[in-house]
């Protein structure tokens, strides 16, 4: 594997961690208020750079 292919990988496992992290942190916090999870994470603004 090239090193653009790893830096590419990298890259991409980042922005699956990170957006895991984002729709865990928005599910509790709707638990919280008391609105479904699901609904939270249909309506979550999609951030820059992400899919």
């Amino acid at each position: 594997m090239s090193t653009q292919d790893q830096a590419r990988a990298l890259a991409n496992r980042h922005q699956h961690v990170a957006k895991n992290r984002e729709q865990s942190a928005l599910s509790r916090i709707a638990a919280e208020i008391g609105v479904s999870s699901e609904t939270a994470v249909r309506n979550q603004p999609r951030s820059a750079g992400m899919s």
